[in-house]
């Protein structure tokens, strides 16, 4: 049983930056598969980052070069770095976790992109 638990959201304004967390509880947190996905308004939850257990990413091409997804195995921690915020980054950020057959969501942070 792995918990996921976010943090770091908040508003900031267009092409600032802001990084958020994610603190893992649970055994064998190194073997997961990690990302991010965000929920916008009346739309579905999309992946804007994953990290493998060996530490491969991968992005959208909507975020990329724009966003950053780390991890630290020893404080179980993820990270997502985003950088040149658009309005259209605006929604609930979403920590995932995926081992096997089994899948974690953490609760969410808000996060608004405004001026």
């Amino acid at each position: 049983q792995v918990q996921l638990v976010e943090s770091g959201g908040g508003l900031v304004q267009p092409g600032g930056s802001l990084r958020l967390s994610c603190l893992a509880s649970g055994n064998f947190f190194a073997s997961y598969y990690m990302g991010w996905y965000r929920q916008a308004p009346g739309q579905e939850r999309e992946v804007v980052a994953s990290i493998t257990s060996t530490g491969i990413t991968n992005y959208p091409d909507n975020v990329k070069g724009r966003f950053i997804i780390s991890r630290d195995n020893a404080k179980q921690m993820v990270y997502l770095e985003m950088n040149s915020l658009k309005p259209e980054d605006t929604g609930v950020y979403f920590c995932n976790g995926v081992r096997g057959l089994r899948t974690y969501w953490g609760q969410g942070t808000q996060v608004t992109v405004s001026s």
